[in-house]
């Protein structure tokens, strides 16, 4: 009897748990804080984190770095073999602290002379890689690496490598429509038809973005600065604007709308300001399916009217600034400390044994020069700067 209580109260003492139901899990002080920040899938916002993605991500934009970098090295050892004395030419001779004009001519700078009457038409696929000067240089390639990483982590390399190879030689073909004879660069063409670019993603993916103010500032900021540098000597404005519409255009034929991957919420961006809804993003999903094919077939047909136009109008040898007199000042702006003036520039020149004189015959300035010993060339330049 006793033997039978105790076994009866062994089983008492057994904790009978519900099937199915699991333990809870061991508390810990450890908690993974990359787990819980996650976002669900949904539509990305136009920047995503540069803290998830891999440096592979961003092979086109070093690629075309490297390259500016050796067309500006190039430019650069043209000009010290030319000159025979400085890299650089002084700022009151180029105001980007760059190369000379005949430098500039020989590396592959567009001229209206070379177009009609020389017919060089390679110089359209060597101008969108040079540029007019340091500064020049290191603004553009700044703002092209700001813009274009994201912008190539975002749709991929091929889109975008397409996109910056068609602006660049559309923009180059506007410019033979304004060009003057005055040396000038298109290499801002390309970075300009990556800004369009991003305005289309950002236009066609409006209401996926919450903050959408902060991507507009730096757009138009980029935009503005080196528009404003355009309006130096060397460089080309209406390269910039074509290769912007270009851009712009060629952004709603090619992007599509990015998909989200794994973002950190405490890793944002300047421009990643979160996620809509995600019923708000599938309703926008099935919106954009519908109207997507019509306004890529009207922008590819827009790109492909202003794309023949402007090569008809190159063969014809159509200068539009006789249609136009005041399109130079979008390109040049005259100033005391450069010049705009394309026409023809003649010089007196009078030589001594250690000094040369240039007088313009254009407006009468007069400037010594401490050598005799220069080629044709150089002595143009210094006479297009006096005058």
């Amino acid at each position: 009897m006793e033997g039978e209580a105790s076994v009866n109260k062994l089983h008492t003492q057994i904790e009978i748990k519900p099937q199915g139901q699991e333990p809870p899990p061991p508390s810990s002080s450890v908690v993974d804080n990359s787990e819980m920040d996650i976002q669900p899938e949904g539509k990305l916002p136009f920047f995503k984190s540069r803290y998830r993605q891999r440096a592979s991500d961003t092979w086109l934009i070093s690629l075309l770095v490297i390259l500016h970098l050796v067309a500006f090295i190039t430019t650069t050892l043209f000009n010290y073999f030319s000159t025979g004395s400085v890299f650089f030419q002084p700022l009151s001779e180029n105001p980007l602290l760059g190369p000379s004009a005949s430098t500039l001519d020989k590396v592959g700078a567009l001229r209206r002379a070379f177009l009609v009457q020389n017919h060089l038409n390679w110089r359209f696929f060597v101008c969108p890689w040079l540029h007019a000067g340091i500064i020049h240089f290191a603004i553009n390639i700044s703002c092209m690496i700001f813009i274009g990483i994201h912008l190539e982590r975002d749709y991929g390399p091929l889109r975008i490598g397409v996109i910056y190879l068609l602006s660049a030689f559309f923009g180059s073909l506007v410019c033979s429509l304004f060009v003057r004879n005055n040396p000038v660069v298109a290499s801002s063409g390309a970075l300009f038809g990556l800004l369009g670019t991003m305005l289309s993603g950002l236009i066609r993916n409006w209401k996926v973005y919450s903050s959408k103010g902060a991507a507009l500032a730096a757009l138009f900021t980029v935009l503005a600065t080196n528009f404003l540098l355009g309006l130096l000597p060397y460089i080309d404005n209406f390269a910039n604007i074509g290769a912007f519409i270009s851009g712009l255009l060629l952004g709603f034929v090619l992007l599509l709308t990015p998909q989200i991957r794994q973002m950190s919420k405490n890793k944002a961006g300047l421009f990643e300001c979160g996620v809509k809804h995600a019923k708000s993003t599938v309703k926008l999903k099935q919106k954009l399916a519908l109207d997507r094919p019509i306004l890529r077939s009207i922008s590819l047909m827009l790109f492909v009217i202003l794309l023949s136009g402007c090569l008809v109008a190159l063969f014809l040898g159509i200068d539009i600034n006789h249609y136009c007199g005041w399109c130079r000042f979008i390109d040049c702006i005259p100033y005391k400390r450069w010049s705009c003036n394309d026409g023809p520039n003649t010089c007196e020149i009078m030589k001594s044994n250690s000094e040369m004189t240039l007088t313009c015959l254009y407006n009468g300035n007069t400037r010594v020069f401490p050598f005799t010993n220069l080629s044709q060339a150089r002595i143009n330049d210094l006479c297009a700067m006096i005058c």
